[in-house]
């Protein structure tokens, strides 16, 4: 008994142990951010000039809490059923994650672009209040939101499992699209944060990514330029 288990243990093992890496990953990560968040230290103000032009909307709050299932569920759905996309996902989340933790430390910022008063109050605005009481507008930069967002659109486009589900990956690349937006119409994000997210994850896709980089025909093309 004690033998089949000890095989059933180490075949999940090496099947899911990307699963295994993410899940113990994410605690080290809340641990290390949550101390980050706490210290009592000064930090760079940052924010560009554009960010005055961006109206607030409450109604993004939806989108933007729904970011916490999308990647949740993203990573799971994705390592289970497709591991060689899942498993690049789940790296290029580790590798910015941890960009963004080594910035906060070395690097502490934060904004002042969130509203002192609101126009309106209804149910949307409660949850932005609630938000805003829960997440600091410190340690932004690179904005998470954005990042993970693009980690999972990438792997929804990538995918061969939504390939004759088209209104579904359309559903998902439309609610990452929204998540992306709700970062700077809730006032959580400066466009800076956007910016260096999509930077980043140009970035770290040429890494997880790097195969399909090599092989793309741009890439080709441009080497035997080079050659040349």
């Amino acid at each position: 008994m004690k033998k089949v288990l000890k095989k059933s243990l180490r075949e999940c093992w090496f099947k899911y142990k990307a699963l295994v890496i993410m899940a113990v990953y994410c605690v080290v990560y809340l641990t290390v951010f949550f101390y980050l968040e706490q210290r009592n230290t000064s930090y760079y103000v940052i924010q560009f000039g554009i960010d005055a032009y961006i109206p607030f909307c409450e109604y993004f709050i939806v989108p933007y809490l729904l970011w916490f299932a999308y990647v949740a569920l993203a990573v799971v759905y994705f390592g289970i059923k497709d591991q060689e996309e899942g498993n690049k996902m789940i790296a290029f989340l580790i590798v910015g994650m941890t960009v963004f933790l080594v910035i906060s430390a070395v690097f502490p910022n934060g904004h002042h672009l969130r509203p002192k008063t609101f126009a309106r109050d209804n149910v949307f605005i409660d949850m932005v209040k609630k938000l805003y009481v829960a997440d600091t507008s410190t340690n932004v930069l690179p904005s998470i939101h954005v990042y993970n967002s693009l980690a999972v659109m990438i792997t929804v486009w990538r995918t061969n499992l939504l390939k004759k589900h088209r209104v579904i990956k359309a559903s998902l690349m439309f609610l990452g699209v929204s998540i992306i937006c709700s970062t700077v119409l809730l006032k959580q994000h400066s466009m800076l944060d956007v910016l260096v997210a999509f930077i980043l994850g140009a970035l770290v896709y040429t890494i997880c990514y790097r195969d399909e980089v090599a092989t793309h025909p741009n890439m080709a093309r441009m080497k035997a330029k080079l050659k040349f």
